[in-house]
This record gives structure tokens, C-alpha cells and sequence, in this order.
């Protein structure tokens, strides 16, 4: 059974989540079987270094982000930052602020942990409207980076994040997509 066949089938729809109206796509099934998260980070990492070539880091969106973006840098071996959400972050810190569709979040990033001209490949589990990609991406820039392009399990192709995304880098990938 393909990659897409088995996503399909191991991510659930919860109705009326977080919110009246709203079908969430909840990834964590996925997280029971460690052979299919195996699979999704080799069918992301195939994909997106033969569209792109070479990374030098992985930035991880907080928090399911993690969860492949730790099995991606090592099999890459290479380095992985974490993005998370304000306050979250130990040391030093560069913010970027965004608008979301009920309201504004801020995430940031470690100083200094980006290399100057650094190939960076950004992670999260699911693209939606783009925002939380394109604060990343923002961040990653500001640090000095250079976006490479982004990985996600899952994309919301109608909720056109994609577009959102598209000024940073054209290399998106996502190991399933629902239109």
C-alpha cells in the first residue's frame, strides 16, 4: 500500500475541533505505528532533496513539528532548531509576530543558532493557511538563513497556504495532500 493510501487511512477527521464548523485533520494516529513514520520521513526527505538538493539544518515548528523534524535531521544528519512559541525558548531570542484567523501568535527562534547562508528545509506536521510557515520562514531569514523550502506530513491544498509560502521558496513538499 502506497504512502498516501496509508496516511489517508491513519489520519482521523474530528468534526466541530477546535471550534464549531472546523474538520481537523488529527495527525497523531500516525505516532502508533514507527514504521509509517519511518516511511513518511524517507518519502519527505526522497522528494525534497531531489527537488532541491543539499540542506544544511532542519527548523522544527513547535510542537508537532518535532515529531518527524528529530527523525528527518538525523537520518539527513544533520542539525535541527526548534521555532516555538513565545516564552518557550531558554537564551536569547528573535521574535516574529502574525495574524491568525481568530487572533495573533508570536513565535521565535534562538539567536545564533542559524548560520550565515545556511540551506534551511522547514518542518511542520500540517500546512493550512501558511501563517505559522511564514513566521519560520521569517525568522529563519532574520537569523541569516536561506529557506530551502518546506516539508509537511499533510497539506490543506484549499485553504491555500501553499501561496502563502511561495515568496520564501517553491520547493513544498507534503507526504499527503487533501484538496
Amino acid at each position: 500500500m502506497n504512502i498516501k493510501k496509508r496516511l489517508d487511512e491513519a489520519i482521523r477527521d474530528v468534526p466541530n475541533f477546535p471550534k464549531p464548523g472546523i474538520l481537523f485533520k488529527d495527525i497523531t494516529p500516525i505516532f502508533l505505528d514507527s514504521q509509517l513514520c519511518d516511511d513518511i520521513a524517507e518519502n519527505i526527505i526522497n522528494t525534497f532533496l531531489h527537488q532541491h538538493g543539499k540542506i544544511d539544518a532542519i527548523c522544527a515548528i513547535e510542537s508537532r513539528g518535532f515529531f518527524l523534524g528529530i527523525l528527518i535531521a538525523n537520518k539527513l544528519k544533520v542539525p535541527l532548531f526548534p521555532v516555538r512559541k513565545a516564552g518557550k525558548l531558554p537564551a536569547q531570542t528573535r521574535a516574529y509576530s502574525y495574524d491568525l484567523e481568530y487572533g495573533s501568535a508570536t513565535l521565535e527562534i534562538h539567536t545564533g543558532v542559524v548560520q550565515p547562508g545556511w540551506k534551511v528545509m522547514i518542518h511542520d506536521d500540517l500546512l493550512a493557511t501558511g501563517g505559522t510557515a511564514v513566521a519560520a520562514a521569517e525568522l529563519v531569514k532574520a537569523e541569516g538563513g536561506d529557506v530551502a523550502g518546506f516539508s509537511f506530513i499533510a497539506s490543506l491544498d484549499f485553504l491555500g497556504g501553499d501561496q502563502r509560502i511561495r515568496q520564501y521558496s517553491s520547493n513544498i513538499v507534503s507526504a499527503i495532500n487533501f484538496s
